[in-house]
């Protein structure tokens, strides 16, 4: 038995940038209702060429390249590629400037297509299930320009990788969401400035952040640039489909603030002060909302008042961020966001309306500071006040990249479930998972970054970890294996009755860990290895002394359903399952409390793999 054992794993710390506002892109309130794209028919693209089509249901087959398998209905876009045969690229009938693009998509094995911000700019669709370092052409990356004038090997250029390889199999729904910023030009038509992707997320984790895009990536529709311009989804390459598309456009005037005015005052804020019985350290006018308008450093409050002029009526939320104290604001003498509070929403009509912020500075360790940003309807959330926001209050993550196989012990939170004896299994290869050494369960695995150990070593700490990659989760942590009077019998949520107990784990020449537990007295070893490929995990369960009636619990989830032999899909297409050595005997999928169950009968070793 031997104890943790980590090898030097790397730490980082990465810097917090707040001058640059994007931070709110995607993860800001979205007041503005989104537009779904209605996949009954194809009216809302440019005559759809003969290799698109509308299903109920699709499927991929692991084995063939650029095939799906499509069922009867509607609510599936799929492009499908004909050997012999190009197909075409299409074109929403609507043009978008500044737009929050998110959709599911899924990819045949082998399959390349794309996605063209205003039929110009492409992040890549890629079948990039395996890769582990990516590149600008795999999946989710921002494709390169392209100039046939420059010598060979340098007619490519620019491009972004994904910050990690967030990719899931094929067969498997992809989620991803962009944030767009057109480019601007001024009364001339001279472009002012470059077109932007703000943030780009796929599967849950940033792969992009504010990347200036200076022309058209190669294979554009035009290398011209406009203000605006459609949705372009490309056909012409491989098989692939899409669901689920929401749009939402940034296309309305922002508020604005007129006749600034502020008063500095010496000590703390209380609600109900009379101002016109104080004395200000400092008063003045502004042409923005700034905290720098007066000369002191602690125990001070600032009333700032004006007009804020409303273009387009609708819900507004505001978003406070006051360093080191509190603040408030009133709108139309209504108070929008409280004392002691950050964000609130406001209902405003189209006109000219009363404003007033107090920002509260108390605590002496941050340098004064504050940040107002606003979202509306057809208006993205963007600082309405200056950026200097004190970096006081932000913490540098502490990262842990997994550069040898490597095992960390951590308390690990599965959604509201604290697992207070996870440990987490990382590998060079970038598929990593936690294993519960309560209940001898796989909680989650995830692909690309390991670990963020904020948390656990940031100031005190509260001992936990996250995962810094995109995760699955598994669901509520229970017990792996138990007897089961019959194939219906409901699985326990606990270990009652079975005298289970941990008895570690020792660690192989490459320091990859084989778990041990007794259970219904017998021994279990669990041995999870990255399969070959970077496709998954395979996993070995083997018990010393057969036990009767004993059933292993594969998966859980809402759907499974059986694609082939030995073969399961799992939770609307988010994982397979593959039974690689069962000993001859079978799956069950049953039925229980309105969901369904994988298990099945354990005699002597069974071994699978989760593929995702």
């Amino acid at each position: 038995m031997k104890e943790d054992k980590m090898k030097f794993p790397v730490l980082k710390r990465r810097r917090c940038q707040l001058a640059v506002f994007v931070l709110m892109t995607t993860t800001s309130t979205v007041l503005q209702a989104q537009n779904k794209i209605d996949l009954a028919s194809l009216t809302a693209f440019q005559n759809p060429s003969a290799n698109w089509h509308l299903a109920g249901d699709v499927r991929a087959d692991l084995n063939q390249n650029n095939t799906l398998i499509l069922s009867a209905g509607t609510g599936i876009l799929v492009t499908q590629a004909e050997e012999g045969k190009h197909g075409q690229d299409l074109l929403s009938n609507s043009s978008y400037g500044d737009l929050d693009l998110e959709l599911d998509y899924m990819m045949a094995k082998g399959s390349n297509s794309g996605i063209y911000l205003q039929g110009r700019y492409e992040l890549q669709l890629l079948d990039s299930w395996s890769v582990i370092i990516p590149k600008a052409g795999d999946n989710g990356g921002i494709y390169e320009r392209w100039d046939d004038s420059k010598p060979e090997g340098q007619k490519g250029y620019e491009g972004s990788a994904p910050r990690q390889n967030a990719s899931r199999a094929p067969g498997l729904w992809q989620h991803i969401k962009i944030s767009f910023q057109a480019p601007r030009f001024n009364t001339a038509g001279q472009k002012t400035e470059n077109a932007r992707i703000l943030r780009a997320e796929l599967n849950g984790v940033v792969i992009q952040e504010n990347v200036e895009l200076s022309g058209p990536t190669r294979g554009a529709l035009q290398n011209t640039e406009v203000a605006s311009g459609p949705l372009r989804l490309q056909g012409d390459h491989g098989t692939v489909a899409f669901r689920n598309i929401n749009l939402t456009a940034y296309d309305k005037p922002k508020p604005e603030l007129l006749d600034i005015k502020y008063a500095v005052y010496k000590g703390n804020y209380k609600p109900e002060i009379d101002y016109k019985k104080l004395v200000a350290d400092t008063r003045g006018s502004a042409d923005i909302l700034s905290s720098n308008v007066g000369k002191l450093d602690n125990e001070f409050f600032t009333r700032y008042t004006g007009t804020l002029r409303i273009k387009e009526p609708g819900e507004y939320s505001f978003n406070l961020n006051p360093a080191g104290g509190n603040g408030s604001i009133i709108i139309n003498n209504k108070a929008v966001v409280n004392t002691g509070q950050r964000k609130g929403k406001a209902t405003l009509s189209a006109g000219d309306i009363s404003f007033e912020l107090i920002y509260a500075k108390i605590y002496d360790y941050v340098k004064p500071g504050f940040a107002l940003s606003v979202a509306g309807p057809g208006i993205r959330e963007y600082l309405i006040s200056d950026a200097n926001v004190a970096s006081g209050e932000t913490v540098d993550p502490i990262l842990i990249n997994a550069a040898v196989n490597t095992n960390l012990r951590s308390f690990m939170d599965i959604d509201t479930i604290r697992v207070t004896h996870a440990i987490s299994v990382g590998s060079p290869l970038q598929l990593h998972y936690t294993y519960d050494l309560d209940k001898g369960m796989i909680v989650q695995v995830w692909r690309g970054g390991f670990l963020d150990a904020t948390p656990m070593w940031h100031s005190r700490g509260d001992g936990s970890s996250r995962p810094s990659g995109s995760v699955l989760k598994f669901g509520k942590p229970i017990m792996a294996l138990q007897t089961l009077n019959s194939p219906d019998a409901v699985w326990s949520a606990d270990t009652a009755g079975s005298s289970y107990k941990p008895k570690g784990y020792s660690l192989d020449g490459n320091d990859r860990p084989a778990f041990r537990y007794s259970i219904y007295n017998t021994i279990v070893n669990d041995v999870t290895r990255v399969i070959d490929g970077n496709q998954g995990f395979h996993r070995e369960i083997s018990i010393e002394n057969p036990v009767a009636n004993l059933y292993l619990l594969l998966a859980e989830a809402d759907i499974i359903e059986t694609p082939s032999d030995g073969l399961y899909l799992v939770n609307d297409k988010s994982y397979y399952i593959r039974i690689d050595d069962a000993g001859g005997v079978k799956p069950v999928i049953r039925s229980t409390n309105g969901h369904k169950e994988l298990i099945v009968p354990v005699q002597k070793k069974i071994s699978y793999s989760i593929l995702f």
